[in-house]
């Protein structure tokens, strides 16, 4: 029997989205993207559904898009490399467009995509020892939902950005306002869940006008327009050969994908001084 790659449930005027990949860490794979749209659409228009919770089964979020299943797919032409783009960009922004609050709860890594995925919801709690980060221009990619500096101030996205940083804790990320709130691990999901039923047992109405009058001030000053440049952009930067991106990928596809990963992490292993 194969893998459920997502599992739904609508429990107390809450509905539950977890991704169920956790042997791969919950990497995000086409069909999960698709399945998990899917679900978001049934939220949207669900009325026993006021508010949705996002989580990750097993000891991570999610370690982002999957990196095996992107080396295996045949982006020869900038219109693949868009198309592409295009399904990973609907995903992550489909948790910022649900009409309904959405709450991630984060554990293990949140990285990559899975960290714009969470910037992407309206609220985030963490389990302590989260890490999170953007790694990708350590490998030659970008980033497909520019979000980062809408949430935190331009110095602190600079720095993780153009570092490619993945090892910013939960406190940090607390710190920056990436998140809301820190807490052990086994209190994360109880925490979101009393987040959520306040909403519900708020006007359907208001909460949701509300999160559509918020979003609609970030529009005005002009978050749409800017994401999809930043798409764009994307799309240029992984049309765009670079020895990063060509080494990682002949690594990834000679001895897999954990080698190419642990070849640019070492990279970037050493402590360099600070005086």
């Amino acid at each position: 029997m194969s893998e459920e790659l997502i599992l739904t449930k609508v429990e107390d005027g809450v509905g539950y989205l977890t991704f169920n990949r956790p042997k791969s860490l919950n990497a995000f794979n086409n069909e999960l993207m698709v399945q998990s749209i899917e679900a978001m659409d049934g939220f949207a228009t669900d009325d026993d559904v006021r508010a949705v919770i996002v989580q990750g089964a097993g000891r991570a979020f999610s370690a982002g898009f999957d990196l095996k299943a992107s080396g295996e797919r045949q982006l020869d032409s900038v219109d693949k490399v868009r198309t592409q783009m295009a399904l990973q960009f609907d995903f992550i922004i489909k948790f910022w467009d649900c009409p309904k609050p959405t709450i991630a709860v984060v554990q293990g890594y949140c990285l990559a995509g899975a960290f714009e995925l969470a910037l992407a919801c309206d609220m985030t709690v963490a389990a302590e020892g989260t890490m999170f980060g953007e790694p990708e221009v350590r490998f030659g990619t970008g980033i497909v939902a520019m979000l980062l500096p809408w949430i935190t101030g331009p110095k602190q996205a600079k720095e993780l950005l153009l570092t490619g940083e993945d090892r910013l804790s939960a406190e940090d990320a607390l710190r920056m306002g990436i998140i809301n709130c820190v807490v052990p691990p086994k209190e994360a999901a109880g925490r979101a869940r009393n987040m959520a039923r306040k909403m519900v047992r708020s006007a359907a109405v208001s909460v949701q006008l509300t999160k559509q009058a918020i979003n609609r001030s970030y529009e005005i000053m002009g978050l749409r327009q800017a994401l999809l440049m930043s798409l764009d952009v994307d799309v240029e930067i992984n049309a765009t050969p670079s020895w990063e991106k060509q080494e990682f990928a002949r690594i990834r596809k000679d001895e897999g994908t954990k080698q190419a990963i642990a070849w640019r992490d070492a990279r970037f292993a050493d402590e360099f001084p600070t005086d």
